[in-house]
């Protein structure tokens, strides 16, 4: 009986397909809240809805077909609409696992902050913390040098460190 159980749940997961809405920029989330709230409401076939970090005005949609999709963002006024055909999983795996903050940063790079009480000073990455996603910096405008630690998403990397 489990067996049976187990091949219908597999056979749900292999009808399933990923579908891109196009969104308003920076409403994402939201969009994907009420579209996860219109499924429930209306029973609908729709899976997983996924908001990736990196790209902007659009959200994937898990469903049984894009008439499901569709109506699922039928109403919600920042879904502006499906993109025709479907997203193969092995295309959005990578946006599946969520990528650190500071990789790519390395000490000595030159970075300028983008959020705080220090915005747009410019700095030196002198100590990098990947388990707390934390960068050490060094402020070039203070008088004293003084090591302040910030998050890895308030800074941008303005110049990347000369190799010597």
């Amino acid at each position: 009986m489990e067996e049976l159980k187990e091949n219908e749940e597999m056979e749900g997961v292999r009808d399933s397909k990923v579908y891109v809405v196009r969104t308003t920029i920076g409403q994402e989330r939201s969009t994907a809240d009420m579209i996860v709230a219109r499924a429930r409401n209306f029973d609908l076939p729709i899976r997983s809805v996924l908001v990736p970090q990196g790209i902007r005005g659009y959200v994937f949609v898990e469903g049984r077909d894009r008439i499901s999709v569709e109506r699922a963002r039928m109403g919600i006024k920042h879904a502006k609409g499906v993109i025709r055909g479907e997203v193969p999983l092995n295309e959005i795996e990578n946006l599946l696992v969520p990528k650190s903050t500071v990789t790519g940063m390395e000490i000595g790079d030159i970075v300028e902050l983008t959020a705080g009480p220090f915005k747009g000073e410019r700095a030196r990455i002198i100590r990098i913390d990947e388990s707390k996603e934390e960068i050490t910096i060094e402020l070039f405008e203070a008088t004293v040098p003084i090591p302040v630690t910030v998050r890895g998403d308030s800074i941008k990397i303005v110049e990347r460190r000369k190799e010597e």
